[in-house]
């Protein structure tokens, strides 16, 4: 049984593991990225981000400790020049593992590795986005305020002009046509003429037989 044995020896001797790995270290580092199975990517990680957080501290004893690794002078240079000073901000996850489709004739799991930093694609860009002006609410609120304040006028106008409206034809009423009562009054008087006039026809007429 194997159990709490992390490491995957790829079926393959140890030397044979370790010749491989660094051969694989030292293309990433050239290439910046390349095409391998998972497995072999994932024990690649392992072996080679120890080595670039080496790289941070350019001093002899760091660089030999690398180079026993790598076992290639000018993949240590560049290690230690160009990719030190691409990952210097960045605290560890150097690499990054992308899954591809699987291999046509062993269906194995297929997969890029690459240094992150020298990915175009997934870099986010650093520039400024410039800031959006947006209007103060002073303006805005004067704005607002203004026809409010034109609209009052408007309707002062239109209360006065609908208060003379009414009051017109009370004053046309009062001026041309009599009042009610006095017209009532006026009739009455005529009636009672009328009616003392027909009695007073009778009385003569009373009185004109008599006297024949």
């Amino acid at each position: 049984m194997r159990h709490a044995k992390k490491n995957n020896h790829l079926s393959r001797k140890a030397p044979h593991r370790k010749a491989m790995l660094s051969n694989m270290a030292c293309s990433l580092i050239k290439h910046k990225r390349i095409k391998t199975t998972l497995a072999k990517a994932k024990a690649l990680r392992v072996y080679l981000e120890p080595l670039i957080t080496k790289s941070k501290n350019d001093t002899t004893h760091s660089r030999r400790v690398v180079f026993s690794y790598l076992k290639q002078k000018e993949i240590v240079t560049e290690l230690f020049g160009e990719v030190a000073t691409k990952i210097t901000d960045r605290p560890g996850g150097y690499t990054r593992i992308i899954r591809l489709s699987n291999r046509i004739g062993d269906n194995s799991k297929m997969c890029f590795i690459e240094l992150v930093d020298y990915n175009e694609v997934y870099v986010k860009d650093t520039v400024d986005k410039k800031s959006k002006r947006r209007r103060s609410r002073s303006k805005t609120k004067s704005q607002s305020e203004t026809p409010k304040n034109e609209s009052t006028p408007k309707n002062s106008e239109k209360e006065a002009s609908l208060e003379d409206s009414t009051q017109t034809p009370k004053s046309v009423n009062t001026g041309n046509v009599p009042n009610q009562n006095d017209s009532v009054a006026d009739s009455k008087i005529k009636v009672k003429e009328t009616e003392t006039t027909r009695s007073e026809k009778k009385m003569d007429s009373n009185q004109n037989p008599d006297e024949k």
